[in-house]
């Protein structure tokens, strides 16, 4: 399954744009732009399931790197700055990873 089963290419080009600069990226605002904010609560965990690459559930901080590129391949990196804000904004438990309902709940607020 691949993410434009979900959502629009024009619109997750449109998130992409949005956060090309180093620092800019904003994932309340990238989930808006690309859809993902209006879309069902199965449809969500679809995308966490294509977001966590290595299947373990969660989606750790190195996963978190490659955010972008998940979305578009050839997109760029997350910073450090960036994707410790990004965990920290959903790790609701503090574990240091995010779950599948700690991703809806950021997603879906």
């Amino acid at each position: 399954m691949s993410l434009s089963s979900v959502l629009s290419a024009d619109a997750i080009d449109s998130a992409i744009k949005d956060c090309q600069a180093p620092d800019s990226f904003c994932p309340k605002k990238f989930f808006q732009l690309c859809g993902l904010s209006k879309k069902s609560p199965q449809d969500v965990k679809k995308v966490f399931g294509i977001l966590d690459n290595d299947a373990s559930g969660f989606i750790e901080e190195e996963e978190l790197k490659f955010f972008l590129q998940r979305f578009r391949p050839g997109a760029r990196v997350l910073t450090d700055k960036e994707t410790k804000a990004f965990l920290s904004a959903a790790d609701d438990d503090s574990d240091g990873k995010i779950g599948a309902e700690e991703f809806q709940a950021m997603v879906l607020s």
